[in-house]
């Protein structure tokens, strides 16, 4: 007991249909506080789960000893990110592990060297795969940081540990958090990412409803966070004041030689990529729209149906 970290240590872990590997997940994650900390517990937080997986968490429940366990089931599919927040809302320890998924492709010694990292003087310490990232969040990322000014170089991440200051620091700045790893990213505090060796390189698979939202998650965030935005509406105006300073010469060149010219592939050609542009930045500018009221009005927050404490 005098060799085990006296602070109090949370994990908030995300499942959704994860009934294939979410009870040697857990077993591991379990083992691994319970080796190193007098005090931890973990939140599961069951994201609508229509498969075999709270019977599983509820059966590794039963193994613990010193850690307390607890479930968070959501009313409905929230979604990672509403779902983390509700785990993380609900937890008390002076460091927050966030697992994002169940994917058990790293060595449990990973935990605890993120954490010790944590403790050099960092309020955020997040662990990457060294496999191969995907072409469609590779492309993500990029663009992110291309039309962003943060310092922090976003990547795919399988977890992170937070400080409790982290914590109280984006409490304090956003009343909703949209997507954790941009704000996590803009906080101000000291950050740092570690790689590990993949012990599993089987595919990452996710289900449709996980697929649709992090395709929306994707695209809001962008929205949200960078300017892609306004930079296509730059290049749309820049364009579009292009085409109409040639059509107006053109224009001038026909009347002066008097050449008649019918003009209507020309004509109809302007009038597509004018509407086009047109309609481009109105949809830019409804998006922001919907988002302020999502943001701002509504106040979209996480609502789950229950909360089972599974130890004591």
């Amino acid at each position: 007991m005098t060799n085990k970290e006296k602070n109090f240590a949370s994990a908030v872990v995300y499942i959704h249909n994860a009934e294939n590997r979410v009870e040697i997940f857990l077993t591991t994650i379990m083992e691994v506080m319970e080796e190193n900390f007098e005090h931890s517990e973990i939140i599961c937080v069951n994201d609508s789960s229509d498969d075999n997986s709270l019977n599983l968490i509820k059966k590794v429940s039963v193994l613990a000893s010193t850690t307390s366990i607890s479930v968070i089931n959501m009313s409905y599919f929230h979604g990672l990110e509403l779902s983390m927040n509700a785990g993380v809302d609900m937890s008390i320890g002076d460091f927050v592990f966030e697992f994002d998924n169940t994917y058990l492709d790293f060595a449990s010694s990973v935990v605890m060297d993120i954490y010790h990292t944590l403790l050099k003087g960092y309020d955020i310490v997040s662990a990457s795969s060294d496999r191969k990232e995907k072409f469609t969040s590779k492309i993500f990322y990029k663009v992110f940081d291309r039309y962003t000014d943060l310092s922090y170089k976003m990547t795919t991440e399988s977890f992170r540990v937070l400080s409790r200051r982290m914590i109280n620091r984006i409490s304090s700045m956003n009343k909703t958090v949209p997507y954790r790893k941009a704000i996590y990213a803009s906080c101000g505090l000291k950050t740092n990412n570690i790689k590990y060796k993949s012990i599993d390189h089987a595919i990452v698979l996710s289900d449709k409803k996980e697929h649709k939202f992090r395709f929306g998650l994707a695209v809001d965030s962008l929205i949200l966070f960078t300017e892609v935005g306004y930079s296509f509406a730059k290049i749309m105006t820049v364009f579009m004041m292009l085409m109409s300073i040639f059509m107006t010469l053109y224009s001038i060149m026909i009347y002066a030689t008097s050449n008649p010219v019918a003009g209507w592939t020309t004509t109809i050609l302007f009038l597509s990529v004018a509407f086009f542009g047109i309609f481009g930045v109105l949809t830019i500018i409804i998006k922001y729209l919907q988002l302020l009221v999502n943001l701002v009005f509504k106040r979209k927050h996480y609502s789950f149906e229950s909360i089972e404490k599974l130890t004591k």
